[in-house]
């Protein structure tokens, strides 16, 4: 009615990404990665990886891919499983593939039907601290999700 019809095929739609960093489905990586580029990890990387926050890094997690850590970059598209916090500057993305047994915090959010996410959502604004971190933010401002979700429960009640 409204234009083009979605199917329950219909991924989300992923700009061009350009990857000089892939660690392929067998490779396992123990440790942090600091990036400077995007990348694309199918295999499985056991440690936190995190990329500045002024920087436009992409990090996609494939279908086979697996993180045991936080990840922090400015777009996240996970495919695969991650066990640890999602921490998307600009957007994070769940394919319908994807496992995330963690807490997220995002600009934007985008979700395919069959994600499976064990954990809490969070908007926030780019003032706001990755889970676990702490930054200077505005007086008032709430730096994880349980004190959001106490806010929201106190000025959703009659004085």
């Amino acid at each position: 009615m409204f234009g083009t019809k979605k199917t329950k095929h219909t991924p989300l739609l992923m700009a061009q990404e350009k990857f000089d960093t892939l660690i392929g489905r067998h490779a396992e990586i123990h440790g942090c990665l600091k990036l400077q580029e995007s990348v694309r990890i199918d295999g499985k990387v056991v440690g936190n990886i995190e990329a500045p926050h002024d920087a436009a890094i992409s990090v996609v997690i494939g279908p086979t891919g697996e993180i045991q850590g936080d990840v922090i970059a400015s777009r996240i598209i996970v495919a695969g499983k991650v066990s640890g916090n999602l921490h998307g500057f600009e957007r994070v993305e769940l394919m319908a593939s994807a496992l995330v047994q963690g807490d997220i915090q995002y600009a934007s959010m985008a979700m395919e039907h069959g994600a499976r996410l064990l954990g809490r959502m969070l908007q926030v604004e780019e003032a706001v601290a990755p889970l676990g971190l702490a930054l200077e933010a505005p007086a008032g401002l709430g730096l994880d999700a349980q004190a959001a979700i106490r806010k929201a429960k106190t000025t959703g009640q009659n004085d």
